[in-house]
C-alpha cells in the first residue's frame, strides 16, 4: 500500500478497512486478517497496525473475540456508511464548493454535465 503524508498511517490503514467494509468485500462476522498479518502485508511496523485496529473497536467496526481474532462488526456497513457521509461533507464538500465558485460555475451547469 502506498501511504500519503497527509494523514496517519494508522488512519489510512483505518480507512482501508472502511472502504473494504463498503465495498461489501469484508461483510458483518467476516473474519479479518491478524495485526501481524496486516503489519506485513502493508509494510509497517505492528504496533501500527494494532492502532488502526483499536480506532476501528472504539468506532464499532470491528469486534475482537479473544484467542480468535478481530472480526466485522454486525452494524459496522451502517456505521461506516454514517462516519464517511459525515467525513464527505466536512471535508470533501467544502473543498468541491468552493472550487465551483471559484471557477464561476453553479449547480445547475454541475447537474447538466451528467457526471456519474
Amino acid at each position: 500500500m502506498n501511504f500519503s503524508d497527509n494523514q496517519p498511517i494508522y488512519q489510512q490503514i483505518s480507512n482501508y478497512f472502511c472502504n473494504q467494509i463498503l465495498e461489501k468485500k469484508w461483510t458483518p462476522e467476516d473474519r479479518i486478517p491478524s495485526v501481524r498479518e496486516i503489519a506485513v502485508k502493508m509494510e509497517v511496523n505492528p504496533n501500527t497496525a494494532m492502532r488502526a485496529f483499536q480506532l476501528l473497536q472504539e468506532k464499532g467496526i470491528l469486534v475482537n473475540k479473544r484467542g480468535i481474532g478481530h472480526f466485522i462488526a454486525d452494524d459496522a456497513y451502517q456505521t461506516v456508511l454514517e462516519l464517511k457521509r459525515k467525513e464527505f461533507i466536512e471535508n470533501d464538500l467544502p473543498v468541491f464548493i468552493n472550487s465551483m465558485k471559484r471557477l464561476g460555475y453553479t449547480f445547475d451547469e454541475i447537474k447538466k454535465l451528467g457526471l456519474p
